[in-house]
């Protein structure tokens, strides 16, 4: 089937709920895992300081295998695609939940990546394909909402499932979902497909190769196995392998991702802001945790049944992400956004151990507000100005920029975490400061971010939000 407007009712009402089933897995999946790396850790003879290993071995996966999906998507069909990965995911869950060690910890997170580089990056060029542009930001918006189900629930029953029963049993969570994913797909998913041309390796090879010697280096910078000469070593290959890649770009016929690209105003700003604003956001989702079970020292379950707020909170307020963006365009809405979730991760900075717990929970409950207008603030903006022929590489282009982001804002946040910890500030009597500070930087990354979003024209993405339909009729 060609890729278009797809007519029948059927599809159209139950095709956004299929979007939010699969971000629903990656959702779940992601805050059950954040709620109970303490307890793996303690479980593997790890540091609970030193995990984030697990998560950015998954999302530097994702953003590495995330341009393929795309053209297999186009290639073979979203329809196939999407059921293949939803399948690989599961399985991948599987392997994770009878993983014994770390290291088979991290390739079963490995694996089950390779089904999420799909799941969700095919689910969501199948809408683009499916519905007219003007309907776009209301669909984008609303299977996000069913999928934060997966953040509410998944922090207290990760919890419970640590304590009651053991970790493994977190990841198990994910099979009996994808296999309503896999049943509901084969009769709703419709299978689209484009004329693409070979798959450009070569091209994968130097993109993909730049930004796993990157994400090592910060991954590894503490680490006593590599030397100083092999992180500079490495910083310098990521750096030759990048700008190899724009000289290989520039010539080839059909590149991996196409230079040209970037020439789309909305399409670029929105990449960079996404990657920016996300080193410091990112981190978040691992910090928040560690806070409170290394930090406060609660239970698994009680630290999850305290995030819940943050995730109700983001669900509720993705209701008046529409209206806001009308109403103020996303220039105006995305500055200002940014600055205050900025100051507000700052805020982190004056807790104490003396802290009542449910000023922590109003804290945690503005995070989630703030995050829900910024990243369907983002993604829909980068969207904006995607045409037929730019659709596909443009949202691939979008998926990778997005884990890339989370992978670098999980790793910078451990480094910054690691360097106070190794600092003065470990050795003080406060047992939080460690967190204390880092969250400070981060907030600081994330205010300093917000310069990226002065860069769009006032009008930008008015096809989308329908701010000048709206200023029209006042």
């Amino acid at each position: 089937m060609q890729a278009g407007v797809i007519k029948d009712e059927r599809t159209r009402k139950y095709l956004p709920w299929l979007g939010a089933l699969a971000i629903f897995m990656q959702a779940l999946d992601a805050t059950i895992l954040n709620t109970g790396l303490p307890s793996i850790a303690k479980s593997l003879g790890e540091s609970p300081l030193e995990m984030q290993s697990v998560i950015v071995s998954y999302t530097l996966t994702v953003a590495l295998l995330i341009p393929l999906s795309g053209w297999l998507a186009d290639r073979f069909g979203t329809k196939r695609i999407f059921i293949l990965a939803v399948g690989l995911f599961s399985l991948g869950s599987v392997f994770c939940s009878i993983s014994n060690t770390l290291d088979q910890l991290v390739l079963a997170r490995i694996f089950q990546a390779i089904g999420g580089a799909m799941m969700v990056p095919v689910a969501r060029l199948t809408l683009i394909y499916a519905y007219p542009k003007d309907q776009l930001l209301k669909v984008i918006n609303f299977i996000t909402i069913p999928g934060l189900i997966g953040p509410m629930l998944g922090p207290a029953v990760g919890g419970f499932l640590v304590e009651k029963l053991s970790w493994h049993w977190i990841f198990l969570i994910n099979v009996p979902v994808g296999l309503i994913a896999v049943l509901v797909a084969k009769s709703i998913i419709p299978n689209f497909t484009n004329k693409v041309g070979r798959f450009d390796l070569l091209g994968w090879i130097l993109f993909s190769g730049g930004l796993t010697m990157l994400t090592l280096v910060i991954e590894k910078w503490n680490s006593p196995t590599i030397s100083t000469i092999q992180l500079i070593m490495l910083c310098l290959l990521a750096v030759l392998m990048g700008v190899a890649y724009v000289y290989y770009a520039r010539r080839a016929k059909d590149p991996l991702i196409k230079l040209d690209l970037f020439k789309i105003t909305t399409l670029r700003l929105g990449l960079i802001g996404n990657l920016v604003t996300r080193f410091g956001i990112g981190g978040m989702p691992l910090m928040i945790p560690l806070l409170l079970q290394v930090g406060y020292g609660y239970s698994a379950m009680y630290a999850g049944m305290m995030m819940i707020p943050q995730a109700l909170s983001n669900l509720v307020s993705r209701n008046f992400v529409v209206p806001i963006v009308r109403r103020f365009g996303y220039r105006s809405t995305l500055i200002t956004n940014t600055i205050l979730t900025g100051l507000l991760i700052s805020c982190f900075f004056f807790i104490t151990p003396n802290t009542p717990y449910w000023v922590i929970i109003i804290l945690m409950i503005g995070n989630g507000a703030f995050n829900a207008i910024q990243f369907t603030s983002m993604n829909t903006i980068s969207l904006a100005d995607l045409d037929q022929e730019t659709s596909s590489e443009g949202n691939s282009l979008l998926s990778v920029t997005q884990q890339l982001a989370v992978s670098l804002g999980i790793s910078l946040s451990a480094m910054v975490l690691m360097i106070f910890q190794n600092s003065a500030v470990a050795v003080s009597s406060d047992q939080i400061a460690v967190f204390r500070y880092t969250f400070l930087v981060m907030g600081l990354i994330t205010v300093l971010s917000s310069f990226v979003f002065t860069k769009l024209d006032k009008d930008a993405g008015a096809s989308m939000s329908g701010k000048r339909e709206y200023g029209d009729k006042s």
